[in-house]
């Protein structure tokens, strides 16, 4: 197939093409869901497809396909790739200039203990109905649901600069959640447990812990109180400061928001827009994590991209096109949604990297605030530079002690506002299961975000 991929790339003789690709995709996963121990859903789908681009100007064309590879399917590609360049580049005169792009042949297979293609369907439904089992813990339980998923997609890709690559990425999960009622209220939880990995992450489970944890969440939180509102001390755990990190300044740092003038961060770099405690990260290639790639959708390797380094905001994410328009170097952040997609500038594993304090001392030296725990989910001004994200629950601090549980909440402010405010960071990362970030309301794509303990100054509000 690669060979393929070449020969089509090769016989492109275009003068006015500066650059093109071929990338094919074959995606195979596995779903099983089980409600109050009856499977809803038991099924794996498959689909593969290929799409080239090419550049004439500052244009890309694109074309895309689901047909069988073939010399013939390659070389219709790139040709209609190149004509739906060339009718847009009549309208522009402005080229962009791709020249530094390097050429590489690398083929990266992802290691993994147990491929989750070679474990039976039975064992992976046992599984399944031993974690929806585990949460039945109490009449108060009224509903259980669990997950699994896994997935894996193969690539190729060649470009006209010479590169050939083939890699892998491959991800599980699995996901619980229990709905416990006593009289008229009614509450959740839910637990999650997934990465980049085999099926040895989830043989690490103890089905009766991780589901039996879950419902008893739920049931804590019927009795649960209001939480407080208005502005104050919050801290909050590794999964909330992984998904303000996100929302935050993660899809604002996204480059394609920022040529157009659409971000906040626009012409932000080397600004103090944080304490020196606070120091934002993007890094595709932590192993272990969903966002994991070894290689963006146009060939380039992931990185380890700093965004906030002690507060100064250091730089964006990065395509081939933004990198070349600003005049720095790719980041490997362009990423599609499959072969039918743009490639957009997108984030990978998003973070906030860790500092000094002990979690506990944070929570010790805080005279009153609130201890929040677990995301439901987040939302981002990119141009006015606003973020709200819901919690699922927390605690009330006073004195230095966590006292009163509190049910579901939000967390909201000025970006920029709240970093300001950032004066303890926690030692100790956490990361998120996984999950899918899109932009906008669409082009969905495997994501992580994490965090340390962090403290600050938000408004909270909920109830």
């Amino acid at each position: 197939m690669l060979e393929t991929m070449t020969t089509a790339i090769e016989s492109l003789r275009d003068k006015d093409v500066s650059f093109a690709d071929i990338r094919h995709e074959s995606h195979a996963s596995t779903q099983i869901n089980v409600t109050n121990g009856i499977i809803r859903r038991f099924g794996r789908a498959t689909k593969s497809g290929t799409v080239a681009r090419a550049l004439v100007g500052e244009c890309w064309g694109m074309s895309s396909t689901s047909e069988s590879l073939s010399s013939n399917v390659c070389k219709n590609l790139v040709s209609e790739a190149v004509r739906s360049a060339k009718a847009n580049a009549r309208f522009s005169r402005k080229s962009l200039d791709l020249s530094d792009v390097q050429p590489i042949e690398k083929t990266v297979w992802q290691k993994c203990q147990l491929d989750p293609a070679k474990v039976s369907t039975d064992e992976k439904l046992e599984l399944v109905m031993s974690l929806d089992k585990a949460q039945k813990i109490d009449d108060r339980i009224v509903n259980t649901n669990s997950v699994y998923n896994d997935s894996k997609i193969v690539f190729q890709l060649v470009n006209t600069v010479g590169s050939k690559l083939e890699w892998d990425e491959l991800r599980i999960t699995s996901v619980v959640q229990s709905v416990a009622r006593e009289g008229n209220r009614m509450q959740f939880d839910y637990g999650v447990k997934g990465g980049s990995a085999g099926y040895e992450l989830l043989k690490s489970i103890n089905p009766e812990e991780f589901g039996g944890n879950c419902a008893k969440g739920a049931i804590e939180l019927l009795s649960a109180e209001k939480p407080p509102s208005g502005s104050m001390t919050v801290i909050s755990d590794g999964d909330i400061s992984g998904l303000i990190a996100h929302e935050v300044c993660g899809h604002a740092s996204e480059a394609d928001e920022v040529v157009k003038k659409r971000s906040f961060l626009t012409d932000m770099v080397g600004v103090q827009v944080g304490t020196d405690q606070v120091t934002l990260v993007d890094d595709g290639t932590l192993e272990g994590v969903s966002g994991r790639i070894p290689f963006d959708s146009e060939g380039t390797p992931s990185s380890r991209t700093i965004i906030i380094k002690n507060g100064v905001y250091e730089g964006y994410l990065h395509t081939l096109e933004t990198a070349s328009l600003m005049g720095v170097l790719p980041t490997g952040n362009g990423r599609s949604q499959d072969y039918n997609r743009r490639v957009f500038a997108r984030m990978t594993n998003t973070f906030f990297d860790s500092g000094d304090w002990k979690n506990e001392e944070i929570i010790s030296e805080t005279k009153e605030g609130l201890y929040v725990l677990k995301t439901l989910s987040g939302m981002e001004d990119v141009v006015g530079g606003g973020v709200q994200c819901s919690a699922l629950k927390g605690y009330i601090i006073k004195n230095g002690e966590l006292t009163q549980l509190v049910r579901s909440m939000t967390l909201a402010g000025k970006v920029l506002d709240i970093l300001k405010t950032v004066d303890a960071v926690g030692d100790t990362l956490h990361f998120s299961g996984g999950g899918a970030c899109g932009k906008g309301e669409e082009d969905f794509i495997s994501v992580s975000h994490g965090g340390p303990h962090m403290r600050a100054e938000m408004v909270v509000g909920g109830g």
